[in-house]
């Protein structure tokens, strides 16, 4: 008898639990479909009320005003250009910094990994002046250079991967790699690269992420439309005295589709940089 009252229990306890993940997917998504059903729809629909839900006739129509009001796909180009190689460069100098700083005794480790930690406490909108003086200085105003280079590492970036590397690389297959003639380099290549290829995966996913919906630095850097990464000119269809929402709607659209092929691609990298260390060997 007590076998069946568990069952049901159970079973209860699964049925309440998927009803409460279904309806958490519906709020997830809800805002990505309220997306796209603004996309196909006019500015007067759009604020229409009751707001209304299905899908309108207007996409193809917002989509020929995007394209006429900016350079749509030159600016894209400009923040895939600008994303890649930041997350690139974030993946490289983070992983050689964080297993350098699990795996390496060298002075002034535990100082500098300190400082380190200490950039994190501080708001990135205060170090806008200052970086902007350096770019100055480098005559970078207006260059790619300065969306790339001064976030070619990250604090956060060299932590996680520090944190990964003290518990997935055991110091017994270093010492194995340096009786074989492994240089410190070769460390790094062979043995630390492959390991942390995962938390690599979760890492340029969210880099990617940051750096192409990066607005405020590239707004302040740069000064020639040409130029301009997506999210700027995206800002620039903003009207005196109208905005098309629609036109606005449809940009946005397509500047989200990026990112979720992106993490469709490396999903599964992603859960099993989250699910690391869940179960003990």
């Amino acid at each position: 008898m007590m076998r069946g009252v568990d069952s049901k229990g159970i079973s209860l306890a699964k049925v309440a639990l998927y009803i409460a993940l279904a309806i958490w997917f519906v709020f997830s998504v809800f805002p990505f479909y309220w997306l796209i059903v603004m996309a196909t729809r006019g500015t007067s629909s759009i604020f229409a009320f009751p707001p209304k839900l299905t899908f309108g006739q207007d996409f193809s129509t917002n989509v020929k005003h995007l394209f006429a009001a900016i350079p749509f796909f030159q600016s894209m180009a400009n923040s895939i250009l600008v994303s890649g190689l930041s997350t690139i460069l974030v993946l490289f100098f983070c992983s050689l910094a964080g297993f350098a700083f699990a795996k390496f005794d060298f002075p002034g480790k535990k100082t500098l990994f300190l400082i380190m930690l200490g950039t994190m406490m501080v708001p990135g909108q205060l170090g806008l002046v200052p970086s902007f003086i350096i770019m100055k200085t480098f005559h970078w105003v207006n260059t790619f250079q300065a969306l790339i280079v001064p976030g070619a590492a990250s604090a956060f970036g060299i932590f996680w991967l520090r944190q990964f590397s003290q518990s997935a690389i055991h110091d017994d297959l270093l010492h194995a790699a340096r009786i074989d003639g492994c240089t410190n380099i070769r460390l790094y290549f062979h043995i630390a690269l492959p390991i942390m290829r995962p938390t690599l995966a979760a890492l340029g996913i969210f880099t990617f992420m940051g750096s192409w919906n990066d607005y405020l630095w590239p707004l302040v850097i740069l000064n020639d439309p040409a130029k301009y990464t997506l999210q700027v000119m995206l800002s620039s269809l903003n009207g005196m005295y109208f905005k098309d929402y629609g036109m606005v709607m449809a940009g946005t659209l397509f500047a989200t589709i990026p990112l979720v092929v992106l993490f469709a691609i490396f999903s599964r990298k992603l859960m099993g940089a989250v699910t690391v260390g869940a179960i003990k060997s």
